[in-house]
C-alpha cells in the first residue's frame, strides 16, 4: 500500500495540511502498519504528534509490522521533546521490546542519545533484569 496523503503530511510536518485532512472524516489517523503519529514522532515534528494525540482514536502505543510503536522512532533519532510528549501519555510503555528485543531505552543507549536516555529512565514502568540475566545486543540472556 502507498503513503496517503495524512502519511505525506505528517512525514514532512506540515501541520495546516495535518489540520486540514484530520477535518475529513474518510481520513483515518490511525491506520495500520506505520502509523501517522510514527512518522511525526521519527521525524521530530512535535507540533504534528501533539495535533494527532489530540484525536480520541490515535493510539499512542500503536504497534508497526515490527513490533514498534511511536516511541522508539524518536528515541532512535534523539528526538528530546517528542519523547517527553510521548512519555506524558498514559498508556505509553517506554519498556516495550519491537520483534527484534530492542527497548526505546536500548536504542537511544546504543546511539549516544543521553538526554532521550534519562528521559526513559525517568519513566520506566518496568524492573531491572532478574538476577543472573544481562542485557546483550538489546537482549535478555542468562549469564
Amino acid at each position: 500500500m502507498g503513503r496517503t496523503p495524512l502519511l505525506w503530511a505528517t512525514h514532512n510536518g506540515h501541520e495546516g495540511v495535518v489540520k486540514t485532512l484530520l477535518g475529513r472524516k474518510e481520513v483515518n489517523p490511525d491506520n495500520n502498519g506505520r502509523t501517522p503519529l510514527s512518522f511525526a514522532a521519527e521525524y521530530g515534528h512535535a507540533g504534528v504528534v501533539e495535533i494527532l494525540l489530540g484525536r480520541v482514536e490515535v493510539n499512542p502505543d500503536k504497534l508497526d509490522d515490527d513490533g514498534r510503536t511511536p516511541l522508539p522512532f524518536a528515541a532512535r533519532e534523539g528526538h528530546e521533546g517528542v519523547v517527553e510528549i510521548l512519555l506524558e501519555r498514559e498508556g505509553v510503555n517506554p519498556d516495550k521490546p519491537d520483534n527484534h528485543g530492542q527497548t526505546p531505552l536500548s536504542i537511544a543507549t546504543k546511539l549516544g542519545h543521553q538526554k532521550v536516555v534519562s528521559l526513559l529512565q525517568s519513566r520506566k514502568v518496568g524492573t531491572p533484569p532478574p538476577y543472573g540475566l544481562r542485557l546483550r545486543r538489546h537482549r535478555l540472556v542468562e549469564t
